[in-house]
């Protein structure tokens, strides 16, 4: 499956289902994604298990981006479920370091 969320200015942050469990992210994930990016990852973890996000296609990020991250973490625990990164781009790996969620983010304790 491939959705390709396209918010108003054009941007667009595609999730695919890689197999059971596993999502991967491409393209940016910052403000101009960030509600879209939010909308589908929500609307693929829909079960409560252990899901891996490939966030190597990732091709930018900000704070925006570091907070669907965050998001999908907490809602995933609210279902039951967990989710685990790979591959967390440098950028978001910073702001996540300055604000304090870098051990939640890679810690993959959700």
């Amino acid at each position: 499956m491939l959705l390709r969320p396209r918010p108003a200015d054009g941007g667009r942050i595609p999730h695919r289902a890689l197999r059971d469990g596993r999502l991967a992210a491409s393209g940016p994930l910052d403000f101009a994604t960030a509600a879209a990016a939010l909308r589908a990852g929500l609307g693929l973890m829909t079960s409560d298990r252990a899901w891996t996000i490939d966030l190597s296609g990732v091709t930018a990020g900000d704070s925006a981006g570091l907070a669907v991250l965050v998001e999908w973490m907490s809602a995933a625990r609210a279902r039951g479920a967990s989710v685990r990164y790979e591959t967390v781009p440098a950028q978001i790996v910073a702001i996540a370091r300055i604000s304090d969620l870098e051990e939640l983010l890679l810690g993959q304790s959700a």
